[in-house]
């Protein structure tokens, strides 16, 4: 990337921040850095306040974990949201996908997570407990799960199953629109809203 005799440690640092960001390689970290490189200072300022002040001040919403910038998200706290139906995601970018659909009107519960013994990850790890509870008021009729149809999606939807069986709810699934193994986030608005709009009951097979 860099001439040997190259002794900017300044922007080596730099492109070595922007390569730490998914997705992004060392010939896209540079140019990152060389544009930045070219803003004026007070511009560049604000980039970095802006970043800075998010992982410093963003919350998550103590209801469903999603992030919000006060005590409690815009979601949770839309009144013509429907509060009886509960949408099961595992982060928030499907959070954020299903919303641009336009075609669901209730309320989230982001999981932080799916089940996955060799990450070591555990339903310990994630807010399933807090599911469990939203689930058990009165007001709540269904469920759905709205995780990657992936295996450890799969073993995630059933684990949240057993959990809700002695609970009065309904619990769906997104119709299979969506493939096996694919990411909500990656699938087009149409065919997510059709799969959340024409959800099935859960068969756990």
């Amino acid at each position: 990337m860099f001439p040997e005799e190259y002794d900017s440690v300044l922007l080596k640092d730099a492109v070595d921040a922007f390569a730490s960001l998914p997705g992004v390689g060392r010939k896209t970290a540079l140019r990152f850095a060389l544009h930045l490189l070219k803003q004026p200072k007070d511009k560049v300022a604000k980039f970095g306040e802006s970043v800075i002040r998010m992982r410093n001040e963003i919350s998550y919403c103590p209801q469903c974990g999603m992030i919000c910038d006060g005590e409690n998200c815009p979601i949770c706290s839309d009144r013509r949201r429907d509060d009886s139906v509960i949408c099961v995601v595992e982060s928030i970018r499907e959070v954020l996908s299903i919303e641009n659909t336009g075609q669901y009107h209730g309320l989230y519960h982001v999981l932080g997570g799916v089940i996955s013994p060799m990450d070591g990850i555990g339903p310990s790890d994630l807010l399933i407990g807090k599911l469990v509870e939203r689930a058990s008021c009165n007001r709540t009729r269904e469920v759905i799960l709205a995780l990657s149809t992936g295996t450890e999606g799969e073993t995630t939807s059933y684990y949240i199953y057993k959990k809700l069986a002695g609970i009065d709810v309904a619990v769906s699934a997104i119709a299979r629109g969506v493939g096996f193994g694919d990411d909500l986030e990656y699938t087009d608005e149409l065919t997510l809203g059709k799969s959340i709009e024409n959800r099935v009951p859960f068969n756990p097979v």
